[in-house]
């Protein structure tokens, strides 16, 4: 509790701006400083000088509360206090929770002095008690205030327009995202950095600690930010001690944050809209830089769709044609395919995980092979990479090497960014020497996927070497050859629509894979050894004797891995 002159509040407390529109007003400190208010004296609140003071209003009536408004100086002759109907100590609390900026009490003719509770109260809360004096009207004191409270306004806005003027004409000159930042570094003397939605610096001004910080800050405020609202981009500004962060929007799409940072928490109302002026031009850059990023990448996934078709020319040509691409295909070159599992949805949410997808095998690529070709087509993304000079034929592609740590990393990014739980598969073709060979690689690495997946379920990684048997099968070019040969071979046995067939189809493979070990079988079925001679006898009147016949073995098997295959 104090009743001492009011002293410089310092800079004024930073606001949430949330319908994309400041309105700027003034500190209770700098009213206390209008020449009205000179012999105004601060009795209580002195923490709750930052308030910011947008309206004034008079307190004609004991009820006042359901007439007050946020941001508001209320001014009082102190006549309708007398006939409150709650302690002045519970008025004050509740002027608070409605967000007013200060009450202004002119006491002596209907009220003496204020109680104690109701000083202690307000000093409690922050919320600043001003005794007026005699002589000043109240019509003197709106005049001053929202005279004031106007010019800064103007002052702010017109400040607000120069900056935007400067930026679109940086954008205009061909400036990115670097210059615009280093714009308002030097408008605001302070460092400012771009982030994307993955916390990724895209330009910043300031050093390595700063910048750091602007990271954390702008993560803190991830989820404050709940879109775009009106059109135009930018909906929301936060501040909070010495930053300030603003969302990147355009199109109704949330590019990322830009943040200011002053340590010495030098910021002020006034830099909140410079910084949503920046932020709405950093979208218009960022859109710009998608739109051209769009159409490189489309032409070059058509490129490499031709490559991988056989048709855009011969070695020479490819090789220099990728050349220009940062791609290096002028060495030994594998192929991997990573799809989505599942099936292929549609929306937005599908084209979200494709693009995440493309963004993660890019991003691991460029870290462990920059000569590496990578490209997202439809529903899957292709890579061109480099082949470990240790692989010879039939080795291990994914025990080791560049491509298991691309994976690894993929995986890694890709379960990371994606809300919604997905997964992908992956197949790796066998190494190539040459762009010519490259389509029977790709076709390889697609099989690879595929096979992979119905073998080992969803997130499989599979190489085209290591398919053995069912290498030789997916090479079948028409699948209806390969049902016929399972239900010529297996007859009611391919079915699946009755349990007990399933049971004896389970009975075969344990056997086949036994190598008619009756004991091992009826140990892994949990069989007696006589049911299992019963059922053998069963199987061999179904199928032939094969227990004696090689090649019926032989084929039996086969069928048994094109179902398991599914009709790959």
């Amino acid at each position: 509790m104090s009743d001492t002159p009011a002293a410089d509040p310092g800079p004024p407390a930073l606001r949430l701006a949330s319908t994309g529109t400041l309105t700027h007003g003034l500190p209770v400190g700098e009213v206390l400083g209008v020449s009205t208010l000179a012999g105004a004296r601060l009795i209580a609140g002195r923490s709750g000088l930052n308030r910011v003071v947008q309206r004034l209003n008079v307190m004609e009536v004991p009820d006042i509360l359901a007439w007050v408004k946020p941001h508001e100086l209320l001014l009082t002759t102190g006549y309708p206090l007398r006939g409150t109907p709650q302690p002045l100590a519970e008025l004050v609390a509740d002027l608070d929770e409605r967000g007013l900026a200060a009450l202004a009490i002119k006491p002596g003719r209907y009220l003496e002095q204020l109680p104690p509770e109701m000083i202690e109260q307000a000093d409690r809360r922050g919320f600043p008690l001003i005794l007026l004096p005699d002589d000043v009207g109240f019509d003197d004191i709106l005049n001053q205030v929202l005279t004031d409270i106007l010019n800064r306004q103007a002052a702010v806005l017109a400040r607000t327009e120069e900056v935007h003027r400067a930026l679109v004409q940086i954008v205009l000159g061909g400036g990115g995202l670097q210059e615009v930042v280093d714009e308002v570094a030097a408008l605001l003397e302070v460092p400012v950095a771009v982030l994307d939605g993955d916390q990724r610096v895209l330009a910043g001004a300031g050093t390595p600690e700063q910048v750091q910080a602007m990271r954390a800050e702008a993560a803190r405020t991830q989820h404050a930010f709940p879109g775009a609202g009106a059109a135009g981009g930018v909906v929301n500004g936060c501040g909070r001690g010495a930053h300030l962060v603003v969302p990147v929007v355009a199109g109704g799409f949330d590019h990322g944050r830009i943040v200011a940072h002053s340590p010495g928490g030098a910021l002020r109302e006034a830099d909140l809209g410079i910084l949503e002026r920046a932020a709405t031009v950093a979208a218009l850059v960022v859109t710009k830089q998608q739109a051209v990023a769009a159409v490189e990448s489309k032409y070059r996934a058509d490129y490499l769709r031709d490559i991988l078709a056989g048709r855009a020319g011969d070695d020479d040509r490819v090789v220099a044609h990728c050349a220009g691409f940062g791609w290096d295909l002028d060495r030994p070159v594998m192929v991997v395919v990573a799809e989505l599992d599942g099936r292929p949805g549609r929306g937005v949410e599908e084209r979200a995980a494709q693009e995440r997808l493309a963004a993660a095998w890019t991003t691991a690529a460029r870290r462990h092979d920059p000569g590496a070709a990578v490209a997202s087509f439809a529903h899957e993304v292709v890579a061109v990479v480099g082949a470990d000079g240790d692989l010879g034929p039939g080795a291990d592609a994914l025990a080791g090497g560049p491509v298991q740590a691309m994976v690894k990393e993929a995986t890694a990014m890709f379960a990371e960014h994606v809300a919604v739980r997905r997964t992908f598969s992956t197949g790796v073709s066998r190494t190539v020497t040459a762009p010519a060979a490259l389509p029977d690689a790709y076709e390889q690495a697609l099989k690879a996927v595929r096979v992979g997946r119905q073998l080992h379920g969803e997130g499989a990684r599979a190489h085209f070497d290591q398919l053995g048997v069912y290498r030789l099968l997916s090479l079948v070019s028409d699948p209806g050859e390969l049902h016929a040969f399972v239900r010529e071979t297996l007859g009611e046995l391919a079915a699946d629509d009755e349990a007990e067939l399933v049971d004896l189809r389970r009975t075969l493979q344990v056997l086949l894979e036994t190598n008619l070990n009756v004991a091992e079988t009826a140990r892994r079925l949990h069989f007696h050894y006589n049911t299992l001679r019963y059922r053998i006898g069963k199987l061999e009147r179904m199928l032939g004797p094969f227990t004696e016949d090689a090649h019926l073995r032989l084929n039996l098997t086969l069928a048994l891995h094109v179902l398991r295959m599914k009709g790959i």
